[in-house]
């Protein structure tokens, strides 16, 4: 599956032959996508990311799991995703990682949005959440520039590297607030 986003920027579902490309960027930057990405620590061969990325494109249709590759100009800048995807209620997450290079050009604001069209009206999913670490000052300005919701600290969510939890700021938004 392909989303456009412009003539520069799609989304790619992630498939096997892109792990080269995936692991080659995580371990490239490890000390800078690591601080905040706690699978950076346990992704210590290509096989650990051909593994992940094997789970998602054997995952069964009804878990709802879409991971993109984010390409500009085709080439592989990060990973965009659903993740936690809770179908019953209607509800799932947005995680994603960028390349520091390519940090600060609206790539990974313009792929959320596009993401969020996909879900709200292709799944017909009702509430999408994005959960950032509290200092990571980059990926809590995307859901604030996309017009989602501060909900709330989730305290100690999630376990970095070095056995370091972190707080996560939590945004929300609802199909009825996607324009």
């Amino acid at each position: 599956m392909i989303l456009d986003i412009d003539k520069d920027i799609c989304l790619r579902s992630v498939e096997v032959s892109d792990a080269l490309d995936v692991f080659g960027a995580i371990d490239s930057q490890r000390d800078y996508l690591g601080r905040w990405l706690p699978f950076v620590e346990f992704t210590k061969e290509v096989s650990d990311t051909e593994k992940y990325i094997e789970s998602i494109v054997n995952a069964p249709l009804e878990k709802l799991v879409f991971v993109f590759v984010i390409h500009l100009s085709s080439e592989f800048v990060g990973l965009i995703g659903l993740k936690d995807t809770d179908c019953a209620n209607k509800k799932t997450e947005i995680g994603y990682w960028l390349k520091e290079e390519f940090q600060g050009k609206g790539i990974i604001t313009k792929s959320v949005n596009k993401l969020c069209e996909f879900a709200f009206r292709e799944l017909e999913i009702n509430r999408i959440q994005i959960k950032c670490a509290v200092g990571n000052i980059p990926s809590k300005n995307i859901p604030k520039r996309l017009g989602f919701v501060f909900e709330g600290i989730e305290r100690e969510g999630e376990l970095l590297s070095g056995g370091i939890y972190t707080d996560l700021e939590v945004y929300s938004k609802l199909k009825s607030e996607f324009n």
